[in-house]
């Protein structure tokens, strides 16, 4: 049974940093590309950052425009779990950030975790 559980999330003052962790399980984690979503409120789920099967420093990851520079998502095959880095938090980060892998033609999802950036 795929799991995959989030955590680190929080409030955290403009400008801050904080990271996110994705643990998974279940499934074999590194043959798996990684992504990182997320939700603010009343808006869709929007793609943040994915990540490639390999843990190495040059591994290709996506960011998406409005994050890049800011965050950076990495993973550990030894540990299966995926980390998203965020610096330089805006309140417009404010969301619900989700992990996401794709297995056998569908989607599988953690439950997500809270960031919200405020003073």
């Amino acid at each position: 049974q795929v799991q995959l559980v989030e955590s680190g999330g929080g409030v955290v003052k403009p400008g801050g940093s904080t990271r996110l962790s994705c643990a998974a399980s279940g499934f074999t984690f590194s043959h798996n590309c990684m992504t990182w979503y997320r939700q603010a409120p009343g808006k869709g789920r929007d793609v943040v950052a994915s990540i490639g099967l390999s843990d190495e420093i040059d591994e290709i990851t996506y960011s998406a425009d409005s994050v890049k520079g800011r965050f950076t998502n990495s993973r550990d095959n030894a540990n299966n779990t995926v980390y998203l880095r965020m610096n330089g938090l805006k309140p417009e980060d404010t969301a619900i950030y989700y992990c996401k892998t794709h297995l056998g033609g569908s989607d599988d999802w953690g439950q997500g975790t809270q960031v919200t950036v405020a003073s």
